[in-house]
Parts: structure tokens; C-alpha cells; sequence
């Protein structure tokens, strides 16, 4: 069993930054895939950025490439989305998610991944 925990939102200006954390316990997710996806009032949770459990394959929705940068830190078992440039439209409560295994091309569904963490909010002011 894994437990996930996001932090790190907020409330910012557009052009602003955050970085989103989302920190694993229960078990090492070392070769696990960890994605961010987020959820926008009124809309369908949506694919944002994953990263494999090697670290050596990143993707990253268009409407965030350039803005945002997915990374990971084995040794404290804790992902990190750094967010920059945010606009109005990125306001969303973010999740963190982890798939057991390869990365495959499935990764922008959300069935595909087995652990999620409850959220955090991210709000961008115009």
C-alpha cells in the first residue's frame, strides 16, 4: 500500500511559481512512474506531466510544456512539479499519481495508474 501527499499549492499571481510536492509512504516508489494530473472546477481531471521511474522519460501535457518541469528524488521518496509562468486557466487541484512498472503509452489515462494522493490546490489570480 502507498500513501500519497501533495503540498505546496497556493494562491498566486499570474506569471507566478509553485512547486508542488508530492511525497510517498508505505513503500518506495523508486520504479514507479509518478504523474501529476489536475482538475479544473467543472471540468474532467486531466493528464499534466509523468515521469518514469528511472527518471530518463518525462512528458508533459502541450498547454504546460515550457512552463512546467516534473522531477523526482528517490532518496527522499518525494516528486516535485515546479510550475512557472502560471496563468489563470492552470487553477486546478493538482493529484499526484503512481503507476507500478514500465511507463507505457497508457500514461495519460487516469486507470492506468494504482495510487493517488488527495489533492492540492492551486489557484492563479488574473
Amino acid at each position: 500500500q502507498v500513501q500519497l501527499v501533495e503540498s505546496g499549492g497556493g494562491l498566486v499571481q499570474t506569471g507566478g511559481s509553485l512547486r508542488l510536492s508530492c511525497a510517498a509512504s508505505g513503500r518506495t516508489f523508486s520504479t514507479d512512474a509518478v504523474a501529476w494530473f489536475r482538475q479544473a472546477p467543472g471540468k474532467e481531471r486531466e493528464f499534466v506531466a509523468v515521469i518514469s521511474g528511472s527518471g530518463r522519460i518525462i512528458k508533459y501535457t502541450d498547454s504546460v510544456k515550457g512552463r512546467f518541469t516534473i522531477s523526482r528524488d528517490t532518496a527522499k521518496n518525494t516528486a516535485y512539479l515546479l510550475m512557472a509562468g502560471l496563468k489563470p486557466e492552470d487553477t486546478a487541484v493538482y493529484y499526484c499519481a503512481t503507476h507500478q512498472g514500465l511507463l507505457t503509452v497508457s500514461y495519460v489515462t487516469e486507470t492506468y495508474y494504482d495510487y493517488w494522493g488527495q489533492g492540492t490546490q492551486v489557484t492563479v489570480s488574473s
